[in-house]
């Protein structure tokens, strides 16, 4: 069965018109941006969660320090990471944790034997100050 066609037209010209390969480089333009710039906030969002976890890991090293101590004076002690935990026998790295900094608080509970410990991690994120806080409750009585 043959193919009709109207007169002018020549089957072997099929194809897009102007009009419609204008409107799909129109919509590309449109939608091409908004998907980029949501892969460079998804970026910036695993970059924040990467430093965040970095600075919870670092909070739960120097609240093991606290405990392993077994002493609880009262009184605020700060730093920096370029020594390394107590007990690493192998040479830590200059530059472990350089961007982030310490501030461990220890205050009186209403309960006499009764410690809080709060460990702050701060850290400059662009021109911003982060911080993140940590803390637990230790028991300050009679060590063995």
């Amino acid at each position: 069965m043959a193919m009709k066609t109207h007169p002018n037209e020549d089957p072997d010209q099929a194809g897009f018109t102007l009009l419609e390969v204008l409107l799909a480089i129109a919509l590309l333009a449109i939608a091409l941006p908004v998907l980029l710039g949501l892969r460079n906030f998804d970026l910036e969002l695993h970059a924040r969660a990467d430093e965040l976890t970095q600075a919870t890991m670092l909070a739960q090293e120097k609240l093991m320090e606290t405990e392993l101590l077994g002493v609880y004076p009262v009184g605020e002690v700060s730093g920096d990471f370029q020594v390394g935990p107590p007990g690493v026998q192998t040479p830590m790295p200059v530059d472990r944790a350089s961007k982030y900094r310490w501030k461990r608080t220890v205050t009186t509970t209403p309960l006499p034997l009764i410690r809080e410990v709060r460990v702050q991690i701060s850290w400059l994120q662009g021109t911003t100050d982060e911080t993140l806080e940590v803390s637990t409750y230790v028991f300050a009585g009679l060590t063995f």
